[in-house]
């Protein structure tokens, strides 16, 4: 298999619910009006605790210093696994699921942290910029051949053609078992009662359903969002938009999906619906390891499909409907085994 490393420099941030306000300008200009940014990958996340906002730098550079911004101080770089000449597809219902023992797993043992978001089209892993050696060299034994995205062109690399500080403190990180096979962090998880659908939409119709999109964004009102109801997480906010290289890809339930024109969204051909695994009891930070791997393994296992989406405060996995009974008994029980000495 072929893994590219894309052309972005990106970085992640976290708007505060309450500070929204102060970022409805440049977020509506990075959305829809594209011809007035050179912005190229832009993903926006509402959760229950904020919005995570997920760019490149000519984007960045919209969203003013604030208070209500929080951002990591990475910079993060985009791996994209391509198999037979075409992008590792989410839409042939595989997902992250195809990729976890090739790419996360390798990656969890040598310690390096990633950010994981799955769109409609493909899956990308988001790594640090410090870390770029340690992912080369590493899935270089794992056979990959690796390109880096050049001017529109993809170019061969190799470890010993990317220099960074990372190299040795990668090397003493090899030789460990995996951070989340002999110390396991199990973190809890939550299984909202949503359905989720994934989706996509022609950029030309983005026009269409402005008014609808910008509704739900940035005006939408729940009681569940109420403080005093925060503890009923029986079904949760969770609205994602992307636009990344001219292609859109939507993940909602089905609640906020009756809202936009039946005609305009598509998805694939057996319109699956999806139910959503919330990991983490806490905000889980952004230097674990092992976190994606700890849900994405296990699915691989039973070759179960999944969608993946990090976020600012907590990462969700979507699988399908009808193999959440299966992925919920999957992870009692994971939670249930003795860590291994």
């Amino acid at each position: 298999m072929d893994l590219h490393i894309l052309d972005h420099r990106l970085r992640v941030t976290s708007i505060a619910k309450n500070g929204l306000v102060n970022f409805t300008h440049p977020l509506i200009k990075l959305i829809f009006l594209r011809n007035r940014t050179r912005c190229k990958f832009f993903s926006l996340t509402e959760t229950p605790e904020n919005y995570t906002v997920v760019l490149d730098e000519e984007g960045f550079k919209e969203l003013q210093p604030s208070e209500h911004l929080q951002v990591e101080s990475s910079i993060w770089l985009p791996l994209n696994v391509v198999s037979n000449g075409n992008a590792s597809s989410s839409s042939q219902a595989v997902g992250v699921t195809k990729i976890a023992k090739s790419v996360i797993a390798p990656l969890a043992q040598q310690h390096v942290s990633v950010f994981m978001l799955s769109t409609y089209q493909t899956d990308f892993i988001l790594v640090r910029e410090k870390d770029l050696s340690v992912v080369i060299s590493t899935l270089e034994e794992e056979e990959f051949n690796i390109y880096k995205e050049v001017g529109g062109e993809f170019v061969p690399v190799h470890c010993q053609d990317v220099s960074n500080d990372f190299q040795k403190n990668g090397k003493e990180g090899r030789g460990h078992s995996p951070v989340w096979s002999t110390q396991p962090t199990v973190h809890p998880v939550l299984i909202p009662k949503n359905q989720f659908c994934v989706m996509s939409l022609d950029p030309d119709t983005l026009p269409s359903i402005a008014t609808t999109l910008i509704d739900v964004l940035f005006y939408s009102s729940s009681l569940k969002e109420d403080p005093s109801s925060s503890q009923d997480l029986d079904c949760i906010k969770f609205f994602s938009f992307s636009l990344i290289d001219g292609y859109i890809s939507l993940v909602m339930d089905t609640e906020a999906q009756r809202l936009f024109p039946a005609d305009l969204l598509f998805t694939s051909s057996s319109g699956e619906l999806w139910r959503m695994v919330r990991i983490g009891g806490q905000p889980l930070g952004f230097d674990e390891c092992g976190i994606v791997a700890q849900i994405s393994h296990p699915l691989a296992d039973s070759d179960i499909s999944a969608y993946y989406i990090s976020t600012f405060s907590f990462d969700h996995a979507l699988v399908p409907e009808e193999d959440i009974v299966s992925v919920t008994d999957m992870l009692q029980h994971q939670r249930k085994e003795p860590a291994t000495s």
